[in-house]
C-alpha cells in the first residue's frame, strides 16, 4: 500500500511535473558546485557529490554562492540537464533567478519542513500553479 502526504506551500514557477526526489540538507553552489551539461553535483564536500539532479525532483534548502548560479542552472537546462522540478525552504535572490532560468516547476514555504518528509526515491508530484506537492512512498 502506498502511503501519500499532501502538502501546500507557494508556487514560484508554474507546471507539474513527477518523479524521483533526490533530497540534500545542504545548499548547492550552482557556480562552481555542479557540472553545467550533466546537473552532476561536483562540490567535494557536498553530500550528493557525483549524484545528478537530471531527470529528479531536487529538494533542497536553497542556493548559495554568488549569481552565477543562474547562469550554470540556465546552462542545465540548454544541455537537458535540468531537474523535473525544485522543492526548496528558502526563497532568495539567487534561487529566485535560478528557478527562473531554469523554468521548471518549483514549490517553497511549505506547510511541513520538506526535508523531514520527502526522502531520496520517493515518487513526487510538484504542482507550481497550485503550489502543491505530493509524495508518494511504497513501503
Amino acid at each position: 500500500m502506498t502511503t501519500e502526504i499532501i502538502l501546500r506551500g507557494r508556487g514560484v514557477h508554474p507546471g507539474c511535473a513527477e518523479g524521483e526526489a533526490l533530497v540534500t540538507r545542504m545548499p548547492i553552489s550552482g557556480f562552481g558546485g555542479i557540472h553545467p551539461l550533466s546537473g552532476t553535483i561536483t562540490e567535494r564536500r557536498h553530500e550528493l557529490v557525483g549524484q545528478s539532479f537530471k531527470d529528479r525532483v531536487l529538494v533542497f534548502p536553497g542556493a548559495k554562492g554568488s549569481s552565477g548560479w543562474a547562469s550554470n542552472f540556465q546552462a542545465t537546462r540548454l544541455a537537458g540537464a535540468a531537474p523535473l522540478a525544485m522543492i526548496f525552504c528558502k526563497m532568495s535572490t539567487k534561487i529566485a533567478l535560478g528557478v527562473v532560468v531554469m523554468r521548471v516547476p518549483a514549490v517553497t514555504d511549505l506547510e511541513a519542513d520538506p526535508l523531514e518528509l520527502i526522502r531520496s526515491g520517493d515518487h513526487v508530484c510538484v504542482d507550481g500553479d497550485r503550489g502543491i506537492v505530493v509524495i508518494r512512498r511504497q513501503p
